[in-house]
């Protein structure tokens, strides 16, 4: 294994590391962690998407959204490029010094924060110092940019992100642009961590009831919306223009902010054509991602198709439909409302008696013992002939009533005839 153990060795010592590994800032670590956590959804998505079969095209546009939406949400959240600058400079690297130094030089605002960047430049055959800083002055509390510019100030960090720093760390007079860009990143944070929750809404309501997912759609794309024009509106009226040894740093609105808009206005204009689909043609906004995909949900449509189902059972003489789920609950539905409407009309039962028939056989089976007459001995057998007598009596007397009824007006002979019988 020789010269795989001994590489970058002198004389098999110990690996000389002899020279500086500090490297600036390139990427926020944050930022990268969203952007892969959300790329490994997708990427799930798109290896299951072949296997649909229905509704290809309104899950895939629902789920692509969705997940832009919500990166582009925590992404602006936590990025740096609402409102920016860059310019090249030649100023001194330390104050009170006439070495000059050609660089590049950048503001990138954020909402609660904002990355002051140098960069040496190469002049010529002149090769550059190692220079390269990436410095973030948060203002989170009132009182944290101050804060920060004193303890950049005791580290010694170069002059011109000092100067940078400055216009931000004063909030008197004229210098009052800290405070208004705290307050425009306030307000806009606000916003979006309310569109963030519409988001979640919005996704949870797309599983249950896409209707209402296309109505929390539509308030997501506003409030996103709304988070641009807000923050635009309370920037500076007068705009910020640094001037470092002749060389003007002009501020102009960065990337996020143009995300932001480009994802509200996409959010809630497919969210209100999803809308007015669903109010011309109700119910047929779908996607395969619904909890009852394939399933009414809403009783008032289950019981519509019940009342459909009966009057095509009614009036055709077809074969029967399959036996399914569905058509379990559809007829226990409509067995139930016609039980209600039975109790409700009730039917008239002719042969109802409300008096207790005359039988012997009687809880607690014991028949009151009647005195008959003295010198008459009854036995149970007279007993039983008796109450079967009275009971066919009883019957005659109803075969004359309904044999009136059958007959509505018959003549005087008649009603004697059967009076006779």
């Amino acid at each position: 294994m020789k010269g795989w153990f001994d590489a970058f060795r002198d004389d098999g010592a110990p690996t000389l590391y002899s020279f500086s590994n500090r490297t600036p800032v390139t990427g926020d670590v944050s930022i990268v962690a969203v952007c892969v956590m959300f790329a490994t959804v997708y990427l799930a998505f798109l290896v299951i998407f072949p296997g649909v079969r229905k509704q290809k095209f309104t899950t895939f546009t629902t789920v692509t959204l969705s997940l832009f939406v919500g990166l582009v949400i925590l992404v602006s959240r936590l990025g740096s490029g609402w409102h920016v600058a860059q310019s090249t400079i030649v100023a001194p690297y330390r104050a009170f010094s006439r070495e000059k130094l050609p660089a590049r030089i950048g503001a990138h605002i954020g909402l609660m924060h904002i990355n002051i960047s140098l960069t040496a430049l190469p002049l010529g055959n002149w090769t550059p110092p190692d220079i390269d800083f990436n410095e973030r002055f948060s203002w989170n509390q009132a009182n944290d940019m101050g804060n920060s510019y004193r303890d950049a100030l005791q580290r010694g960090l170069p002059y011109p992100i000092l100067t940078v720093a400055e216009y931000f760390s004063l909030g008197q007079e004229g210098f009052a642009w800290g405070g208004q860009y705290r307050a425009a990143g306030y307000y806009a944070s606000i916003l979006l961590w309310a569109s963030f929750a519409a988001w979640l809404l919005m996704n949870l309501l797309l599983v249950a009831v896409p209707r209402y997912g296309a109505y929390t759609m539509t308030l997501t794309g506003a409030l996103l919306i709304g988070a641009s024009i807000g923050y635009s509106s309370m920037l500076p009226k007068r705009p910020l223009t640094i001037v470092i040894e002749g060389a003007r740093i002009d501020f102009h609105l960065g990337w996020c902010f143009y995300l932001v808009l480009t994802a509200g206005v996409l959010c809630f204009a497919i969210g209100l054509v999803i809308s007015i689909i669903d109010l011309v043609w109700p119910h047929r906004f779908s996607t395969i991602l619904e909890v009852y995909y394939d399933t009414p949900y809403d009783r008032h449509v289950i019981l519509e198709e019940s009342h459909d189902v009966r009057y095509r059972k009614r009036n055709s003489k077809g074969l029967e439909e399959p036996p399914g789920l569905g058509s379990r609950i559809l007829r226990r539905l409509s067995s139930k409302t016609r039980d209600q409407h039975t109790d409700k009309m009730g039917i008239e039962n002719r042969g109802f008696q409300h008096d207790v028939p005359k039988s012997p056989w009687r809880y607690p089976f014991r028949r009151a013992q009647q005195t008959p007459p003295q010198g008459i001995q009854r036995t149970i057998s007279q007993d039983s002939t008796s109450s079967i007598a009275s009971a066919a009596a009883m019957s005659q007397s109803l075969h004359k009533v309904a044999l009136s009824r059958m007959l509505p007006k018959p003549p005087l002979e008649r009603t004697r005839e059967i009076s006779n019988w």
